[in-house]
């Protein structure tokens, strides 16, 4: 009998190979010069996450607060400060009623039917876990105070039958659980600013009892070198 030829045993190699190959499992590979990876079976959801429904969605320009840095350690001198400068009288009366057009400019010392604070009252009223006060931001920022809830739209000027005040009155009434005699601190970016001014009266108008304006703002707590959430505040 003749032996096998080189090219005989290199045919049945082939063979061998590709039916080797062809009976493996199938594998997928992630990425160029990496290791390829066994296909994985689809995972399976329990019944239970198939069927959970989805939460109901906040109004547009309404959302949930930002992940609060550390506790607050404010320079009690830098409070002092502060105080005075944003207790200014700028010669403003108050108004009850929506700022409409530009909302920079000089604001007023007082708000009817809420009141003013300061960055030291805002430190205490924090401080205080039995508060529970709510801190909303006007101002739309990507720095924030701690735990600031963003509401940027309550800003806007107009009337307090508007859809505005709708949707803010919905928002509000979820997110305080229908509590009216609950804090609220309203603040935006500095005294010049009559942003967190409208939306702090919206919110007296909606029935709220202990709403706060923080007149000093964004721009104040910085001062003071209290800590915020968020990334880097935008050029001004």
């Amino acid at each position: 009998m003749n032996s096998p030829t080189v090219a005989t045993i290199s045919t049945r190699a082939v063979l061998a190979l590709a039916l080797t190959v062809a009976s493996a499992p199938a594998l997928g590979q992630d990425s160029f010069g990496s290791a390829p990876l066994p296909q994985q079976a689809p995972q399976q959801i329990p019944q239970q996450q198939q069927q959970r429904q989805p939460q109901q969605p906040s109004p547009p320009g309404y959302g949930v607060a930002p992940p609060a840095p550390g506790p607050a350690q404010p320079d009690s001198g830098a409070l002092a400060r502060l105080t005075q400068l944003e207790q200014q009288d700028m010669g403003v009366a108050p108004s009850a009623q929506l700022k409409s057009g530009a909302l920079h400019g000089p604001t007023p010392t007082s708000i009817p039917g809420g009141r003013t604070i300061t960055t030291a009252d805002l430190v205490t009223l924090l401080r205080n876990p039995q508060s529970q006060a709510l801190v909303f931001d006007v101002l739309g920022s990507p720095q924030t105070l701690p735990n600031a809830i963003p509401v940027v739209p309550a800003s806007q000027g107009g009337d307090f039958q508007d859809q505005t005040q709708r949707e803010f009155g919905q928002f509000l009434q979820q997110t305080t659980q229908g509590s009216r005699d609950r804090p609220m601190v309203f603040y935006c970016q500095s005294t010049q600013c009559w942003m967190s001014y409208n939306a702090a009266l919206r919110a007296i108008a909606l029935g709220y009892t202990q709403v706060l304006w923080y007149r000093g703002g964004l721009e104040a707590w910085q001062q003071a070198g209290l800590p915020l959430s968020g990334g880097q505040a935008p050029a001004r």
